[in-house]
């Protein structure tokens, strides 16, 4: 089965007030329904004072670091930096209480992907893993490498455990390389173009050519078998092309994302928010 391009865009960006620098949505917010699992993708810039001690409830969490350090600190004593090429990944679950922040004068640069949790499992425990760049299993191809760091990709399964089925690999290929990236038929995915150049799809009026910063949706069986896979086909046009993809299992549930929550009724939006200011969060996290 090929997967079919359902849309195509390039990021937008904003320049933001220090110590925040730049910020894009690699996926907006209101394109959820669309993208399910994942909630938002946000590609950001910033220093040190710009994600101190915040609360989330009720999703998930994947950040890729791009470039600099970040530092997390959550209010249960964990404390890391992570550097280029790293991802974290944070259940909010219940009640998470963390801070992610530049270290020092770097500027970070991150991508954080928010990824729902289905309704029966908002109420589950916080934790934290880290996975290490060097940590992560390293796939060669022709003419390039496969970085594996969530689910299992071309015979390796990658360290990250989450809650909601999901792949998530970098993908790095020299120019002229053709690779067919195979992933779960019936996952929702997108790609994100880091670096270079790639053209993706079967050819023909199925095919999208991208350059950095471009993002692409893919249609997916809606009825399928998680153990059949569909196929995507990159070639890339450039040396040096990165990208990372992305697919996870629908959780079809309606969800009202709201400031640093994300639950299934505005009512529950609302118990968050008291819930947090009657300190069930826990200390905060310095």
């Amino acid at each position: 089965m090929n997967r079919l391009i359902k849309d195509h865009w390039y990021v937008q960006y904003s320049e933001e007030t220090l110590p925040a620098i730049q910020k894009g949505w690699v996926l907006p917010v209101d394109k959820w329904a669309d993208c399910d699992p994942f909630i938002l993708m946000a590609e950001d810039w910033f220093k040190k004072g710009t994600f101190p001690d915040h609360p989330h409830r009720g999703f998930q969490t994947v950040t890729y670091v791009i470039d600099g350090r970040l530092e997390h600190i959550d209010n249960a004593g964990g404390r890391d930096i992570l550097q280029a090429g790293d991802v974290q990944y944070m259940n909010a679950g219940w009640a998470a209480r963390h801070a992610e922040d530049g270290v020092e004068n770097d500027i970070a640069h991150t991508l954080q992907l928010w990824v729902n949790l289905p309704k029966e499992k908002k109420k589950t425990d916080t934790f934290y893993q880290n996975v290490y760049a060097e940590k992560a299993p390293v796939v060669a191809i022709p003419d390039g490498t496969l970085k594996v760091f969530s689910g299992s990709i071309a015979g390796i399964t990658g360290p990250l455990q989450t809650i909601v089925p999901m792949t998530l690999t970098e993908i790095n290929l020299e120019e002229g390389a053709e690779y067919i990236h195979r992933t779960p038929a019936n996952h929702n995915a997108f790609l994100y173009v880091l670096s270079g150049d790639v053209t993706i799809g079967k050819g023909g009026d199925e095919e999208v050519q991208l350059k950095k910063h471009g993002v692409a949706t893919f249609q997916y069986d809606e009825t399928g078998d998680s153990h059949i896979e569909s196929d995507c086909r990159l070639i890339a046009n450039e040396r040096r092309t990165k990208l990372l993809f992305y697919s996870g299992l629908p959780i079809k549930e309606h969800i009202v994302p709201y400031g640093p929550f994300v639950m299934n009724t505005m009512d529950e939006i609302k118990e968050a928010y008291r819930d947090y200011h009657d300190g069930k969060f826990g200390p905060p996290a310095i």
